[in-house]
């Protein structure tokens, strides 16, 4: 079993990269993880966008 981490600053962007992956991708899916957090810095607020994809090799 191997997994694959995206980490994006925008929800599109994250769409995008995963949908990049899986169109190249030839293996089993055993999962997947989806996670958004936020955070303040200074008067800005932060968001992360991160997925996890866990898939057989």
């Amino acid at each position: 079993m191997k997994v694959k981490i995206f980490d994006e600053e925008d929800e599109k962007d994250l769409e995008n990269a995963i949908n990049i992956f899986l169109e190249e991708f030839d293996k089993e899916i055993v999962d997947i993880k989806y996670q958004v957090s936020s955070s303040i810095f200074g008067e800005e607020q932060i968001y992360c966008f991160s997925a996890m994809i866990v898939y057989l090799k």
